[in-house]
């Protein structure tokens, strides 16, 4: 893996390896020493243990549940099925302006509405004993015709106004087009599948509920189990300080919880309920299948004029996930007439989730494809054709961008990759049996922002500690608030101690949507400075102190002391002026809210979608870029795929830390991989069963599939889109890259494949 930067960051003080220095992550040698705290290894007296038991057909209802044989088995403490009363109440979805996962309340009706729906719940003293009782519940059914395909009869199409965007005469200009080119492009089911699967420890008393939970977004699910648990929000804490994957799986609270949550309160003891691997593809929804038409119009001289395109989801048959593939069609290239509608289509599954850059993702697979097929019909470069049509401003919202330094990643990675060498006609590539193909594609992900808060105290010993309930989900957002803390208050990054994931510490909004990172260094930022700005009148207003009455700007900061600029010798360090002061501790706390924003306003931020800016907020359009490359090599025999090398380009605005940075792009595009070549749900038609629902079937990419992987960061800081210059950087790596592998693969072989994984009986 290598990285190039062609451009300076922000200026930075290496000693404090603060903002813009290639600090290693602070929570990486516990992760390797096997010592950072998981949810479900949290210890509790007498916990018991929880194993859910899954529904085996996709429609109907339960005829009869035989739980005597689990309740008698060793160690048992109780069964619940939907005849035990085991009360949970509605939680708002994060669709309906909540943070629920999902509407589905287990155990709460004889409903079964898809294979692999909780259906009952066995408490044991341990895991074995629980696992083993579970085994021992058979249920009768009384079935019911399902939607398992979205050309079944029973699925049911959703439609609405709000899912269009339109200008112009798009179907008529489309029509008297000199050139059309487009087809049908399809996404399968794809999971998250993080390296920990989702469990929690939920311990009720007296009233209080303390969940121990993996969660990308502590504030909503506090909010979703008081909602669940019918208690006030105040009486509920969340704990999630590490969080092995998520990938937007973990964003909002899934219905298992509730199960644990309400054992816990029915037994009044600590309960542990761990979802096996198999059973994570069925609790909870990865990516739905999507399903696009796109046309494009065009001149001759590869002008476009218009663009049509219609698409859908599926989804719960009584829930709702959107998938929005038509959130990048609208504003990738510059057409006059633009016409595209999005709807859903209800089907017997569990309801779909987020998964990196949802929408963006499948959206720029059928846009970037079509546009490599338009570069091929007019025989023009790719490139060419992107910059005869590039957007300079916002086609859909019609304002400015905030920064779009998109044709600078074109020709970073076009000669990163040595573009200029590649052969227009496809086939012309090969050595011996294998051929070679290059393909490119664009990228975009929208800035989105959410106000928040951070504290930050100084304790009696002269430490310093940030605190936030914001999560970090493998992203470094340990490092970089210490980071932030440091390029203000002059200190080693590396001895600024980050406390993060409890509901009880500052609010933070969701991890999720790449925000959180420009969130919370704004947040933390902020309330740095006023730290700063009360050491310094502490350290004037304080009788004994070496700066007593001193003018304050000519006081700094730096090495843990207060110091006079003209005499070094005139300095009082950070410990030394909290016990002359008389001060046990400083607490700094401050937050980027409008100064108008109430208790409800800070409180619907941290537990709520309701706070969210979008990307087109201030009169400006802030989205961050990318510009994939790639070489892939196709045996022309056995049809297999293997990515050769690629590079990224990217847009990220100000990179707060290059490795971190880095590491996030290059994730991206490892799961880019993965997408266009290996992952597929497979379902099976009979019973809506997962049939590959495990880690040996569904294939993720590993070390043997990745090639070497290059990123350039073209990026410069971006004040209009957030307060320290940050843009998106954690979704945008997989944006673009299964187009771009697709488009190699046509130029290596002539195939052209719409429809992903691409795979070998696609190819031969």
């Amino acid at each position: 893996m290598s990285t190039t930067e062609t451009r300076p960051e922000a200026q930075t003080d290496e000693r404090y390896q603060a903002l813009g220095s290639r600090r290693d992550r602070a929570d990486g040698k516990l992760k390797i020493q096997g010592i950072a705290p998981y949810a479900v290894e949290h210890s509790l007296e007498n916990l018991a243990h929880a194993v859910v038991v899954q529904s085996t057909i996709p429609h109907g209802k339960i005829a009869h549940m035989d739980i005597d044989r689990a309740r008698q088995a060793p160690g048992v403490l109780t069964v619940y099925n939907h005849l035990s009363g085991l009360k949970i109440h509605p939680a708002k979805t994060f669709s309906s302006g909540g943070a629920a996962a999902q509407a589905f309340l287990p155990l709460q009706s004889d409903k079964v509405l898809w294979n692999g729906q909780h259906i009952a719940l066995v408490v044991a003293e341990t895991l074995e004993q629980a696992t083993e009782a579970a085994a021992l519940i058979t249920t009768e059914y009384s079935g019911e015709e399902a939607a398992i395909h979205p050309d079944d009869p029973l699925a049911k199409p959703e439609s609405s106004e709000a899912m269009t965007v339109s200008w112009g005469d798009a179907l008529p200009r489309l029509a008297e087009a000199e050139v059309q080119v487009g087809g049908v492009y399809t996404t399968p089911r794809e999971y998250n599948c993080p390296i920990e699967p989702h469990g929690c420890i939920a311990h009720w008393q007296n009233g209080e509920l303390t969940l121990w939970e993996p969660s990308q977004w502590v504030g909503g699910a506090r909010q979703v189990v008081s909602e669940w648990m019918a208690i006030d929000s105040e009486n509920v804490r969340v704990l999630s300080p590490y969080v092995g994957g998520g990938f937007g799986c973990k964003g909002g609270i899934q219905p298992h919880s509730a199960l644990a949550c309400a054992a816990s309160r029915e037994l009044g003891r600590p309960v542990k309920l761990a979802l096996t691997r198999p059973q994570t593809f069925t609790a909870f929804g990865g990516r739905p299948r999507t399903h696009q038409q796109l046309a494009l119009g065009a001149t001759r001289e590869g002008q476009l004029v218009s663009i049509v395109h219609e698409s859908w989801n599926e989804t719960a048959l009584e829930d709702v996930h959107t998938e929005p593939c038509n959130s990048v069609t609208p504003l990738m290239y510059a057409s006059p007439h633009f016409l595209s509608h999005h709807k859903l289509i209800h089907l017997n599954t569990v309801n779909p989730g987020w998964m990196r850059a949802p929408g963006e993702n499948p959206s720029s697979f059928a846009i970037e494809v079509a546009m490599d097929e338009l570069a091929c019909e007019l025989k023009m470069d790719p490139i060419a054709l992107r910059l005869k049509n590039y957007a300079e401003q916002d086609p859909q919202a019609g304002v400015a961008w905030s920064s779009r330094r998109l044709k600078e990643a074109y020709q970073a990675g076009a000669e990163a990759f040595g573009w200029d060498q590649r052969p227009a006609e496809p086939r012309s590539m090969r050595e011996g049996r294998q051929l070679i193909g290059w393909g490119m594609a664009s990228g975009t992900y929208p800035v989105r922002r959410t106000p928040g808060e951070a504290q930050i105290v100084l304790h009696g010993d002269g430490s310093i500690e940030v605190q936030s309930s914001g999560a970090d989900i493998g992203t470094g957002t340990y490092t970089i608030l210490a980071q932030t803390a440091a390029d203000v208050l002059h200190v080693p990054s590396d001895s600024i101690r980050v406390t993060l994931g409890d509901t009880r510490l500052a609010r933070a909004p969701v991890a999720g949507g790449s925000q959180l990172a420009n969130v919370l260094t704004g947040a933390v930022h902020k309330t740095a400075l006023a730290l700063r700005d009360a050491l310094i009148t502490l350290a004037v207003g304080t009788p004994g102190s070496p700066l007593w009455q001193v003018s304050p700007d000519k006081i700094r900061l730096a090495e843990g002391a207060l110091w006079l600029d003209e005499q070094h010798d005139k300095r009082i360090g950070l410990a030394e002026l909290l016990k002359l002061s008389g001060n046990g501790e400083l607490v700094a706390h401050q937050d980027t809210f409008d100064k108008e924003a109430g208790e409800k306003d800070r409180d619907a931020a941290a537990s709520t979608s309701s706070m969210m800016i979008p990307p087109t907020a201030g009169g400006v359009s802030a989205h961050s870029w990318s510009a994939i490359f790639v070489e892939v090599v196709v045996d022309e025999d056995f049809g297999t795929v293997r990515v050769r090398r690629m590079v990224g380009a990217f847009d990220s605005g100000r990179v707060y830390n290059p490795k971190l940075t880095e590491s996030q792009w290059i994730g991206g595009m490892v799961m880019g991989i993965g997408q266009a070549l290996l992952e597929e749900g497979m379902i099976d038609s009979r019973d809506g069963r997962i049939i590959n629902a495990n880690l040996a079937d569904y294939l993720v990419p590993v070390n043997a599939d990745i090639p070497a992987l290059e990123t350039i960061n073209v990026g410069e800081p971006d004040f209009l889109a957030t307060a320290l210059g940050g843009k998106a950087v954690g979704e945008l790596g997989i944006v673009g890259v299964a187009a771009a592998i697709s488009n190699a693969v046509f130029h290596a072989t002539g195939k052209r494949i719409r429809d992903l994984p691409i795979t070998q009986e696609k190819l031969l």
